[in-house]
């Protein structure tokens, strides 16, 4: 499948026609300087580039001129030459991906552009005045040339979606957040969400298994925490401004500079904005610009300046890796990747100093010799052969990531449940039950509180076959309260799992990670308090990740598999409305009936309420199936 890649700058287009299946680039092109004008003279001073096949020979190409006042004129005159160049290679186009900035908190996944979607895009630039009107102005234009092509637009914004709440709120007043859409989005998502599953591809393992650190780092820097496939922690936060030491931006500052340099009068709002964003970072430390091969050798060759640059870059970065390493409770993979994380074993050298303690060792000399690119040489291993934690060095590649994301999409592999089932007559609901707090138990547990010889007593059915409710109780006792009369669940299991809502998890005091069942690593313990005595867990309390049971013929009714992500739309039975529940797992097994799965919190979200006491209770409450997730350069 081939697809044409637009990304819209603010005075810049840079497109390639890329085959998703290979990453092959059959041509590209770049305009720049869009909208602006000789000096005294009304004519414009746009220039195209074509690149890759349709380059111009001898490879230093100056470029030419052509009407450029905005995006639109700019795309009339080279997307009819681009057609006659695919018309006389051949090759035909499946569809058009469109790079969006911000996505805001409507667009969690890539999007099929119609009015609706356009809409919500315009209303989106308050958050990104500079990027989304030009990346809205070729959509527009493109789909006025390009007609009768499917166009589909990738948010940078989308891949940190899956936040947690914690993550994504600033401690300001939350009726001035809401009111203004003050909160952490992230960017540079399609770069996080491609090297973490080349990472995993790499290693042999897949995503949704594994804790990543992304470090991104080129003249924009950015690092993100990817547990289990998903984002739950990002640097950049409501704009591209905060978080690591970049090429020209500050990143991180305290707000009281702010206030200080406005309050003397040494800089109006305007000329604080042009500091931290153009004159900050790298830049401004260094004193001789942002081009981190510059600022190393004056480094080496003794400047202060550019010595202080390198540390402040290096232990801002090392800084993040701890902290997020902290919020997943271990990390399995660090990557590096960008112009920066790529290029440079210097920083990826000083950005793992004294990380031992996580269990990542350096090898210098594969550091020293890595080289990566967009090629067969993408992914570079550079830790030590006794290294816990895996370093790699990988290179990034944000147009093929936005080609796959949107090829999914164009070849329908996001659509399940009654959208790609429209043409059968059965079309089956999906039963809800609230999966309230409960305790799972090894029988060495129920025998230490319990008594000697103790096993779990039977006393009602569940829904998934070889489940039961037990007539044993035990009391939670956590740092900040307790909660009594905790229903067990049977048959044992090999690990102890404590299954909590939010709710329960603020009122006992514990900060537990969303987990599927059953993973119970690096997650915080708890004291259980029975009949015969107390037990302590190290680890086992989890919110569960939502989730969906199903047996295998009904995973290929709904034509999902095992560990898909879903969307899935509950009707509310009191305001007829539907509540849209993403990031829903599916579960397949032969031993599983159909059935989904939601905590106390969620069922109360969605007006299904039942008589719970502490178990999994069903509710007359039906779900149906609305979309695959796509992120990721896979299904996921």
């Amino acid at each position: 499948m081939h697809v044409l890649v637009i990304n819209c700058g603010s005075s810049s287009i840079k497109s390639e026609v890329i085959d998703t299946q290979t990453g092959r680039r059959h041509g590209a092109f770049t305009i720049e300087r869009i909208g602006e004008r000789r000096e005294g003279s009304d004519e414009a001073t746009s220039r195209l580039r074509w690149g890759g096949a349709w380059a111009a020979a001898g490879g230093d190409d100056p470029g030419q001129p052509i009407a450029g006042s905005d995006h639109a004129a700019a795309l009339a005159v080279v997307l009819p030459e681009l057609r006659a160049r695919l018309e006389a290679a051949d090759l035909g186009l499946a569809g058009v991906v469109h790079r969006v900035v911000h996505g805001g908190e409507r667009f969690a996944e890539p999007a099929r552009i119609d009015a609706e979607v356009e809409a919500a895009i315009e209303a989106l630039i308050p958050l990104a005045p500079l990027h989304n009107p030009a990346n809205l102005a070729g959509i527009r234009a493109a789909q006025e040339l390009l007609p009768g092509l499917e166009h589909v637009a990738v948010f940078d914004t989308a891949f940190h979606q899956s936040l947690p709440r914690r993550a994504q709120a600033y401690a300001i007043p939350r009726a001035l957040a809401r009111e203004h859409g003050i909160r952490r989005y992230g960017f540079h998502g399609p770069s996080h969400a491609h090297v973490a599953a080349a990472a995993a591809a790499h290693l042999g393992e897949d995503l949704r298994d594994l804790r990543i650190i992304t470090a991104h780092l080129g003249n924009g820097c950015s690092i993100c925490a990817v547990e289990y496939g998903r984002s739950v922690e990002t640097s950049m936060g409501m704009t591209p401004l905060e978080g690591l030491a970049m090429g020209t931006r500050s990143g991180d500052l305290d707000p009281g500079v702010i206030l200080h340099l406005l309050r003397s009068g040494v800089l109006d709002l305007d000329g604080l904005d042009r500091m931290l964003n153009n004159h900050s970072g790298l830049a401004g430390l260094s004193g001789v610009g942002n081009d981190m091969r510059d600022i190393e050798q004056r480094a080496g060759e003794g400047d202060e300046d550019c010595r202080l640059a390198l540390h402040v870059f290096a232990h801002r970065l090392r800084k993040y890796i701890g902290a997020y390493a902290a919020v997943m409770g271990g990390v399995d993979a660090i990557v590096f990747t960008g112009g920066i994380g790529q290029n440079s074993a210097l920083i990826r050298h000083r950005a793992c100093q004294r990380l031992e303690f996580l269990g990542a060792k350096l090898d210098e000399d594969r550091n020293r010799d890595a080289r990566v690119d967009a090629g067969a040489d993408k992914v570079a291993r550079i830790s030590a052969d006794n290294s816990r934690v895996r370093l790699l060095a990988i290179a990034t590649d944000e147009q093929l990531e936005l080609a796959r994301e949107a090829a999914a999409l164009l070849a329908r592999l996001d659509e399940i449940g009654t959208t790609r089932l429209a043409h059968r007559t059965e079309v089956r609901p999906i039963p809800i039950a609230i999966s309230a707090r409960h305790i799972h138990l090894t029988q060495a547990a129920v025998e230490q509180l319990f008594g000697p010889g103790h096993t779990l007593t039977p006393r009602r059915p569940l829904s998934q076959p070889g489940q039961y409710s037990c007539e044993e109780t035990l009391d939670l006792i956590g740092p900040k309260r307790s909660i009594e009369g905790v229903r067990v669940l049977g048959p044992t299991r090999s690990k102890c799992q404590v299954e909590i809502s939010r709710t329960d998890e603020f009122h006992l005091g514990i900060d537990a990670p969303v987990r599927a069942s059953g993973d119970v690593a690096n997650s915080p313990g708890i004291t259980l308090r029975g009949p015969a005595g107390s037990l302590q867990l190290t680890e086992g309390v989890i919110c569960a990740w939502r989730h969906i049971h199903m047996t295998p013929e009904d995973a290929a009714h709904y034509g999902v598999v095992d560990r898909d992500v879903v969307e899935v739309a509950v009707p509310s039975p009191t305001s007829g409305r539907e509540l849209v529940f993403g990031d829903v797992m599916v579960r397949v097994s032969p031993k599983f009936a159909l059935e989904m799965h939601i905590d106390t919190d969620e069922a109360n979200a969605a007006d299904l309420l039942a008589n719970s006491e502490g178990m999994l209770v069903s509710t007359s409450g039906v779900a149906r199936l609305t979309k695959r997730k796509v992120v990721a350069s896979q299904l996921v």
